[in-house]
C-alpha cells in the first residue's frame, strides 16, 4: 500500500508528463482519461450501500466484487439458519473491511486513476 504522498507526487509526475505532450496527442489523452477514470464520491457511494463488492465492480476488479458478494450474500443467508452467529460474525467482518476501504476511498480512486493515466500515456506516446 502506497502512502498519499507517494501516490499524489505521481499523480503530479504523470501531469508534468502530460503538459509536455504536444497538443494533438495531449487532447488523446484527455479524450481517452475522460471515458475511464473513476470517481472517488461514487466509489464511496457505492461502498457506503453496504451491499458488498459494488465498488470493486465499478473499478472493473470482478474477481473481488464477487468475493465480497459471495461473502456478504453468504452472511445474510445464515441469519435465517442455526448459524445466524457466523452469519453476523462475517457480516461485521465484511463490513469492518469495507469500512477501511470507505475511508480510503479518495487515494484509492486516485491512485486507481493514476495507474489508468499511465496506462493511457504510455498508450498515446508509443508512436512517437
Amino acid at each position: 500500500m502506497k502512502s498519499k504522498e507517494a501516490i499524489q507526487e505521481n499523480e503530479e509526475r504523470i501531469r508534468k508528463l502530460v503538459r509536455e505532450l504536444p497538443d494533438e496527442k495531449r487532447l488523446l489523452f484527455f479524450k481517452r482519461a475522460e471515458r475511464n477514470l473513476k470517481d472517488p464520491d461514487t466509489y464511496a457511494t457505492l461502498n457506503y450501500l453496504f451491499i458488498a463488492g459494488l465498488h470493486h465492480f465499478y473499478l472493473g476488479k470482478w474477481v473481488w466484487g464477487s468475493i465480497n458478494l459471495f461473502i456478504f450474500l453468504f452472511g445474510v443467508v445464515l441469519l435465517f439458519t442455526g448459524l445466524a452467529i457466523i452469519g453476523v460474525l462475517l457480516l461485521i467482518v465484511i463490513s469492518l473491511v469495507e469500512l477501511k476501504a470507505l475511508f480510503r476511498s479518495q487515494i484509492l480512486i486516485q491512485e486507481y486513476n493514476n495507474d489508468v493515466m499511465e496506462a493511457i500515456y504510455r498508450e498515446v506516446t508509443r508512436d512517437q
